[in-house]
């Protein structure tokens, strides 16, 4: 992603969108991540990285489903952006994708906000 540009991937049940927000990326996957769609969320998010936004805010309000795959994912990320000295606020978390994070206990790893306006505030 290139700065002020919005970018998209689709492979069947997972959108990925990407767009600048000041000094954020704000990633919002949309549908079911698991093993078969995970690198369509991996890629932007290094790309994000690559491109000089350690902080990623990754909207979770359309995201329907996440196995540990998923989880995989944006764990990775976090350690890369925290590499960078940014982080990865996570967003709008529906009950199905929260309740993955707190079994895991991967909800205390990250900064879950309820809006969108709240991380890119923080």
């Amino acid at each position: 992603m290139d700065r002020g540009t919005v970018d998209s991937a689709h492979k069947g049940r997972l959108l990925v969108e990407v767009r600048e927000a000041g000094a954020s990326a704000v990633v919002s996957p949309a549908g079911e991540l698991d093993h078969h769609t995970a690198d369509l969320l991996r890629e932007p998010l290094e790309r994000c990285i690559d491109n000089g936004f350690a902080r990623l805010v990754v909207d979770c309000a359309r995201l329907e489903f996440c196995d540990s795959t998923g989880l995989n994912v944006l764990l990775g990320a976090r350690l890369r952006a925290e590499a960078e000295g940014g982080g990865v606020h996570l967003v709008g978390m529906q009950p199905v994708v929260a309740r993955v994070f707190e079994i895991t206990g991967a909800d205390a790893v990250f900064t879950v906000h309820e809006t969108l306006e709240a991380a890119l505030a923080d």
